[in-house]
């Protein structure tokens, strides 16, 4: 029986996301693991599907679940445990498994949970295969497998330490000169899956680590989203423990934020900018980046004879566009860093390592090296605009605001270049919401700019 998705799933290319209870329920995780597993089955044939969960008090039930209802059809399923998306995602690509179930609902708060489902290459399914795959759930009844022929059921606890060892093995890193610098990091891993990964791999580059929100127990202090604003008390343990800066990753550990020696949140957007500068000073090239991403990574990649190259917002379109493009890194301007190098995936272990080895090149604290670049004001809202009056409101922006650039890939982008100033209007693919990016070298530009826009949407509403 083809599965029928409930009104208040979210469905996109991160996954299916919804609330616990309702409308994501145990039945569902199944039947749509199920779909999966003979979905991929049709072109991987009888190869092993991995599973990986962050740590939301859901995830245990949800994960055996969803290794239920891939061993319905014949999968034989690697369970790997508490572990961040990127590494589920390494492991998949490196041991040649048909594909990967993550049960993760990222950044949102703890009532969330999803499944987030990656293909052999290692990266999320694409629009053309994740549209496929939609089309076989809701128009195929997945042939379950006899007794005989159900799948098998096995634990993998190494994943972890096999992606430490592929990130300190990295050419762009300077390993010796990291542990002999001995840097004084605190971090937080919200209570989520970066308590299994971060202080180790920060231990073994020769960090001191202050600890807070470690323990994995999924039952989240605050916002779990690392934004700036969600960061004050990172800053605190910055002061109070003279660490060099702070680090804050989100629950399934594929963004990084930033907190400098000062204890002051610099937030999401540098992340990207910073790590790349690292790899761009060894290995020049592309940078590709998604719409919504501060322009300091265009003045990065400007300084060491680089270039940027937009793609749309989600992490397997700019994995995509990297891949087409040849790019030596790239990422999003939520703090999640993708490297060729290492995957195709945002992963906030790698952007850890990559900022340390940057302060190194740099020689002086995070906001030294932050104050290097010119400095922008980039807001981000989230507003409630009914989706189906989108046309309407993107029609009345441009009317009004008469952008010399535009760009409609994602919702609507438009671009003032000689003012330096953007706006990026989408709908969240993760969260019932329009966003709001707007970036400028002011603070009141960007005050301005977003208070007309408003002012446009309560127009058209």
């Amino acid at each position: 029986m083809s599965i029928v998705f409930p009104p208040e799933l979210m469905v996109s290319v991160s996954g299916f996301r919804g609330k616990i209870g309702h409308p994501l329920t145990p039945e569902l995780v199944t039947s749509l693991a199920a779909g999966f597993g003979a979905f991929l089955r049709e072109t991987q044939g009888d190869k092993p599907v991995f599973l990986g969960r962050d740590s939301r008090t859901s995830g245990p039930m949800l994960a055996r679940s969803a290794a239920s209802g891939l061993q319905s059809v014949g999968c034989d399923v690697v369970d790997l445990g508490m572990i961040p998306t990127p590494t589920l995602l390494l492991a998949v690509e490196e041991k040649g498994a048909a594909g990967g179930i993550g049960v993760t609902a990222s950044h949102n708060p703890g009532e969330w949970n999803a499944l987030k489902f990656a293909s052999s290459e290692g990266i999320f399914l694409d629009a053309e295969v994740m549209g496929r795959f939609q089309e076989y759930l809701l128009t195929r009844d997945p042939p379950r497998a006899g007794w005989e022929e159900i799948g098998s059921l096995r634990s993998d606890s190494g994943a972890v330490d096999r992606h430490m060892e592929r990130i300190l093995t990295l050419p762009f890193l300077d390993v010796p000169a990291l542990k002999l610098r001995s840097f004084r990091v605190a971090l937080d891993c919200v209570n989520g899956a970066g308590g299994v990964i971060m202080p180790q791999l920060l231990g073994a580059l020769g960090c001191q680590v202050v600890g807070l929100h470690m323990e994995p127990h999924g039952r989240f202090p605050r916002d779990p989203e690392p934004t700036a604003a969600n960061l004050k008390g990172l800053g605190e343990v910055v002061r109070e423990a003279g660490a060099d800066l702070g680090l804050a990753v989100d629950p399934d550990v594929d963004r990084l934020s930033l907190v400098d020696g000062d204890g002051i949140p610099l937030g999401e957007d540098l992340t990207l900018a910073l790590a790349s500068a690292v790899v761009l000073q060894r290995e020049p090239g592309v940078v590709v980046t998604n719409l919504s991403t501060s322009q300091v990574v265009e003045d990065v990649a400007r300084s060491f004879g680089g270039s940027v190259v937009r793609a749309p917002v989600g992490e397997i379109n700019v994995a995509r566009r990297m891949q087409k493009e040849g790019a030596v890194v790239g990422g999003e301007g939520n703090g999640g860093v993708i490297l060729p190098r290492l995957h195709y995936t945002r992963d906030a272990p790698l952007g850890a390592a990559l900022i340390l080895q940057h302060l190194l090149d740099h020689g002086g604290g995070l906001r030294a090296a932050t104050d290097q670049w010119p400095s922008y004001t980039i807001k981000k809202q989230k507003v409630t605009f009914p989706r189906e009056a989108l046309a309407g409101a993107y029609e009345a922006l441009t009317s009004d605001l008469s952008p010399p650039d535009r760009d409609e890939t994602d919702g609507l982008r438009m671009s003032w270049p000689e003012e330096r100033v953007w706006l990026h209007v989408r709908p969240s693919g993760t969260e019932p919401v329009v966003r709001l990016i707007a970036e400028g070298p002011s603070e009141e530009e960007v005050y301005a700019l977003l208070s007309r826009v408003s002012e446009i949407l309560d127009g058209v509403a």
